[in-house]
Parts: structure tokens; C-alpha cells; sequence
């Protein structure tokens, strides 16, 4: 498989739909907030209705999986997912 990049905006939009499905809301009610830690690691917020949801990388990885089986045609079995920090980009992810 040919080395794909994941963009900020597309990781933010597949962990909007995990949420969505996971809360029994429609997409657009969910807001969501990537973040970095040195000590933690990648995280991320969601709000939903005033409530916040904690997300831990495991989280962000599994909505990425989903998204990259529905809307891109990939197993997400077989790909290898990497969350970047990058200092033009933002967070992304290379999926490989």
C-alpha cells in the first residue's frame, strides 16, 4: 500500500463522526479539539450539548480506522496508522 497522508481537518471530521454515532447525535453537533502532550500523547476534545468528551489516541486511531473503511474503500486491518505532529501541518496521520 502506497503511503497516504491524513490531513488535520480530515482527522478532526472522521473523529466527528465517530462521536456522532457513538452519542446518538447528528454530526454537526459535535465539535472536536486535537491536541498534543510531550507526556501524554495525542488527545483530543469532543463537545457535545455542553458536555465534553475526553478522546485518548486509541480513540483518535479507531475513528480513523472506521472512516478509512467507509469513505475510503481501505481495510483498516491491514494499514498502519501513525499520528504526527508537524509543525506546518498540525496533527496528521500516515497511514501505511
Amino acid at each position: 500500500m502506497e503511503k497516504l497522508i491524513i490531513p488535520e481537518q480530515n482527522i478532526i471530521n472522521a473523529v466527528c463522526v465517530y462521536i456522532s454515532r457513538k452519542k446518538k447525535v447528528e454530526v454537526e453537533e459535535v465539535e472536536v479539539e486535537l491536541m498534543y502532550d510531550d507526556e501524554a500523547g495525542f488527545s483530543a476534545e469532543a463537545y457535545i450539548s455542553g458536555e465534553t468528551e475526553v478522546l485518548t489516541t486509541y480513540n483518535l486511531i479507531e475513528a480513523l480506522r472506521q472512516s478509512m473503511e467507509e469513505f475510503l474503500n481501505i481495510d483498516p486491518i491491514s494499514a498502519g496508522i501513525e499520528l504526527i505532529l508537524d509543525d506546518e501541518e498540525g496533527i496528521i496521520a500516515s497511514i501505511h
